[in-house]
């Protein structure tokens, strides 16, 4: 099979590149892959709690991570140990690329926020994201990144990712 194709797996290494290094890594359980979209199931894969003020990520909460290989974004809903739903994280990122069981996303710095009851949407890091130079070094992937933020707002405000995660 070709590198970026569909293959049989059970397991996933999600590598989350950041500025050309790997911020991180972790295992996630292979839901997906329809040769456009993989969906894999990690738990938290933080060290500790990560408080943001608007959610809480902590030990025992789950992720279902969204990729594609021809959008510049990831949706990942998350859950709860006790299975209720705090939101939808979504990192703007490159299209994925799924090499046999390692699948590497380029995180391009800007998020989004959509907490359960859609009462919360919020874009997140956009100063970082204007201070990493993309506008300049790579202005098409820089246009594409907030085109791809447009559009999850979108999404999120009319009442959530229904239609593109199903």
């Amino acid at each position: 099979m070709s590198a970026n194709s569909p293959e049989a797996a059970t397991e996933l290494t999600i590598a989350l590149v950041k500025g050309g290094r790997t911020k991180i890594r972790y295992p996630a359980g292979l839901l997906g892959d329809d040769g456009t979209r993989i969906v894999v199931r990690a738990p938290w894969a933080g060290s500790g709690v990560r408080d943001f003020g608007f959610v809480r990520f902590e030990p025992g909460d789950v992720f279902t991570e969204y990729y594609w290989r021809d959008r510049w974004y990831a949706v990942k809903e998350v859950r709860a140990e006790d299975g209720s739903v705090k939101g939808w994280y979504c990192d703007i990122t490159r299209p994925a690329v799924r090499t046999g069981a390692e699948l590497v996303v380029e995180d391009l710095d800007l998020d989004l926020w959509r907490s359960a009851d859609g009462g919360d949407v919020r874009r997140l890091d956009e100063d970082e994201f204007a201070a990493s130079g993309l506008a300049e070094a790579d202005p098409r992937a820089a246009r594409a990144a907030v085109a791809a933020l447009d559009e999850l707002e979108r999404l999120a405000r009319e009442g959530g990712f229904a239609r593109l995660l199903a």
